[in-house]
This record gives C-alpha cells, sequence and structure tokens, in this order.
C-alpha cells in the first residue's frame, strides 16, 4: 500500500518530532547531571572511576562521538569564535551540549525546511 504523503511532509514532521524528542532528552540529562551532582563529588571519585576499564572505555567512546559531532559544527558555523565556544560547551557540557546545538540547528529550520536542510546548510553557503 503506497503513502499519500509526500517525503518532503514526512522530513518536515521528522524536524517538528526530533524537536519534542531532544527537548525530553534534554531536560531528562539536566536532571540527572544536577541530581548525580548533589549525590556524588565527581572530583573525589574521580581516581575510582578512572580504575575501571570500562569507565575509560566509555569516556574515550564518548569524546569520539563528541568530536563526530564537532566535525558538524566546523561545517555548519563560519565564526571561528562560535565554532572554538561549541568544543568548550560540548566538552564541558557533554550530551547536554550538543543537544542544545542540535535544537538550535532544528529550531532554527525554516518550516518549510526537511532534515536535509537541517543537516546540510552551513552557514559558509550563505
Amino acid at each position: 500500500m503506497k503513502s499519500n504523503v509526500s517525503p518532503k511532509v514526512v522530513n518536515m514532521l521528522m524536524v517538528q518530532v526530533f524537536k519534542y524528542i531532544l527537548l525530553v532528552v534534554l531536560i531528562f540529562m539536566i536532571y540527572i547531571v544536577i541530581s548525580t551532582s548533589l549525590e556524588s563529588n565527581l572530583y573525589k571519585e574521580w581516581d575510582y572511576l578512572a580504575s575501571i576499564p570500562w569507565m575509560r572505555a566509555t569516556l574515550w567512546d564518548f569524546y569520539a562521538n563528541i568530536l563526530v559531532i564537532y566535525l558538524w559544527v566546523i561545517y555548519k558555523e563560519k565564526n571561528v569564535f562560535v565554532i572554538l565556544l561549541w568544543a568548550v560547551l560540548f566538552f564541558c557540557l557533554g550530551s547536554i551540549g550538543s543537544i542544545a546545538y542540535v535544537l538550535i540547528q532544528l529550531f532554527r529550520a525554516k518550516p518549510t525546511d526537511g532534515m536535509k536542510e537541517v543537516l546540510m546548510q552551513s552557514k559558509r553557503d550563505v
């Protein structure tokens, strides 16, 4: 059975759905970070955490993913200050920073934009 919905409409709808999903994830991550910070001091726990091989692997994995997102920022942004600011935010805030960047891109999209425009349009193109 063929759908009567055009691919363009599906793409535009995806942008809207992704906004809400990422807003929920952002709120959840902020809650997790704050509640964990109130319960446990990372600086006091660091020696123990750093001794766990899976913790080290998880950190390497996380920062490899941050690098992928950061390369996208370098592609998308034109201003060197903005590019460097996002590097600091990503490495200091982790997924909160990366989700914030993606949300900004989604909310900046025109109502007629689909995921292709969100992902591929660069400020260098303007």
